[in-house]
């Protein structure tokens, strides 16, 4: 009996140097993904493993925070750090959509089948060039927080929250700081739109799936521009309640992810 845990190969998965045609699509294809991409998570429901996952990071980054110092004043730009290295933290539920919708079974297990697939190098590649982003984004909110409110990190939250808050300053910081997080975040968004995905489907190369997610993007501006914020809006809204929310928007967008590709991507 074959593994069912292997990574199945899709049928586009021989790799090509032909440049994938993009479609133009609206407001309907964005409701249309989302409205899979719950289908999916009632489906196969991850919430669990995502909560595993999320509350070890969450309680080390509070217990250093809770001493003051360096790590305070990154808080906020981890936080929103998310929308940056959300596409990696999806990748294996973007994987089980691909399997569901290929009629396979699926549990989330499987969603591991990423390590499998021949494009595992462009992927690991995409990840890291991620990465680098998000550290770079961490190394310019530190910057920004020394330019405007000085070098030496606050004794406490509550000071952060008086020094942001209550001074000319802060309001600088908080201008500038959210001004350059954007640019970043719509950086990730073009390079990464449909570039995990189409990795997963299709065993092309890095370069191919960068530039067809920033084509995705400029035939799409508004649509795009508006997911992003959808996403940004999502993830925030799990943020609030002590980040429980997550358990359940980061599985959705992750499987709303592979339909969106599968609506921009012919």
């Amino acid at each position: 009996m074959a593994d069912s845990n292997a990574w199945t190969a899709p049928a586009h998965a021989a790799q090509t140097g032909a440049e994938p045609t993009i479609r133009r699509i609206g407001i309907a294809e964005l409701r249309e993904a989302l409205r899979r991409g719950i289908d999916d998570f009632l489906a196969v429901p991850t919430q669990l493993v995502i909560l595993g996952l999320i509350y070890p990071l969450v309680g080390l980054v509070a217990a250093r925070a809770a001493w003051g110092g360096s790590i305070l004043p990154l808080l906020y730009p981890m936080v929103a750090g998310l929308t940056l290295m959300g596409p990696v933290a999806a990748l294996g539920l973007t994987e089980l959509s691909r399997r569901r919708e290929a009629g396979e079974q699926v549990s989330w297990v499987q969603a591991f089948g990423v390590l499998r697939s021949p494009a595992i190098g462009a992927i690991i590649g995409l990840g890291l060039l991620l990465t680098v982003i998000f550290l770079a984004w961490l190394a310019a909110a530190q910057a920004i927080y020394a330019a405007t409110l000085g070098p030496t990190g606050p004794e406490s939250l509550g000071a952060l929250l008086r020094e942001v808050f209550d001074t000319a300053a802060g309001w600088r910081l908080l201008a500038i700081g959210n001004l350059v997080g954007f640019g970043f975040a719509l950086l990730v968004l073009a390079l990464t739109a449909v570039s995990f995905p189409l990795l997963l489907d299709r065993n092309t190369t890095l370069a191919t799936a960068l530039r067809t997610s920033v084509r995705a993007c400029l035939v799409n501006p508004g649509t795009m521009a508006l997911w992003g914020l959808l996403v940004a809006a999502l993830l925030l809204l799990g943020c609030i309640p002590f980040f429980v929310g997550l358990a359940v928007v980061m599985p959705v967008l992750g499987h709303a992810t592979w339909h969106l590709y599968r609506q921009l991507v012919a």
